[in-house]
């Protein structure tokens, strides 16, 4: 990984007041296309902060129901380009021998902002009908959730020098962390950490609990539910959908995750 690879330094003037203007660089969290590719067929373009691309491609594929076990995949490479060198913007999944893709299921965009990665979904029901309800939910402990935003924000590099990036994180139900990934997309963020349980061969993560820094959406929950989270606490508001879905997934779900406060929007805390 490039030094300069999740953030890069722009000119910048700061105004305050009346007072002149000053002039200084300032760091802001890079933001890159990259195309993922599943045996040389194009399938999305992803708006991404670069890092963790192999992560981010095994976390995509396994979200979207298109993986299922680690050895489905023989290899995750950057496309040569036409001098011959590896293009760092444009993965290809190599699938292994007998291993097939649905194309017409998967019936998405071939973009993906980094803002909303469902925009390309045809219907909301598609993705219920992919994954299951869990049916061992876990019950987190308060006071461990009560420590984890600390140990989040710790982890989170790169926010501590752009202030621009979400985040997502993996603890066991003791508060130990076992992975932060960070990203400009919030999906983004998850897709890595769950890449990172692909190649680690600790899926599905019944006993893990997710964190966010943001706002947790329905494609969040949908994300987490694939990936077999059983509870995940946001530093921020749910959304009406992520409720619905929590509820009906029976995952834990709580918002408002600040100090020693939170609110349980589905499952139970004890």
């Amino acid at each position: 990984m490039r030094p300069d690879q999740t953030s890069r330094t722009v000119p910048r003037q700061r105004l305050a007041g009346a007072a002149p203007a000053e002039s200084a660089p300032d760091a802001v969290a890079t933001e890159e296309p990259l195309e993922l590719k599943v045996a040389g067929r194009s399938l999305a373009v992803v708006m991404r902060t670069p890092g963790h691309d192999r992560e981010l491609a095994a976390g995509f594929l396994w979200t979207e129901g298109i993986l299922r076990a680690r050895d489905e995949v023989v290899d995750l490479t950057h496309c040569g380009g036409a001098d011959g060198q590896p293009q760092e913007n444009v993965l290809n999944v190599v699938l292994a021998p007998g291993k097939t893709v649905d194309w017409e299921r998967l019936q998405r965009h071939t973009f993906a902002s980094s803002s909303c990665g469902l925009c390309g979904k045809v219907t909301i029901d598609a993705v219920r009908q992919q994954f299951a309800p869990l049916r061992a939910p876990l019950v987190p402990k308060r006071a461990v959730l009560y420590a984890l935003p600390d140990k989040l924000r710790a982890a989170q590099k790169t926010f501590a020098t752009t202030g621009g990036l979400h985040a997502s994180a993996l603890f066991t139900p003791a508060g130990e962390l076992l992975v932060v990934r960070e990203d400009v997309g919030r999906h983004n963020a998850l897709d890595k950490a769950v890449g990172w349980a692909f190649f680690a061969e600790r899926l599905p993560l019944s006993q893990c609990v997710l964190v966010v820094s943001g706002r947790v959406s329905f494609e969040l929950m949908q994300k987490a539910l694939a990936a077999g989270i059983p509870a995940v606490a946001a530093i921020s508001a749910p959304t009406s959908l992520a409720v619905e879905f929590a509820q009906e997934s029976g995952q834990t779900l709580v918002g408002f995750l600040r100090g020693e406060k939170m609110n349980v929007y589905a499952g139970r805390v004890e």
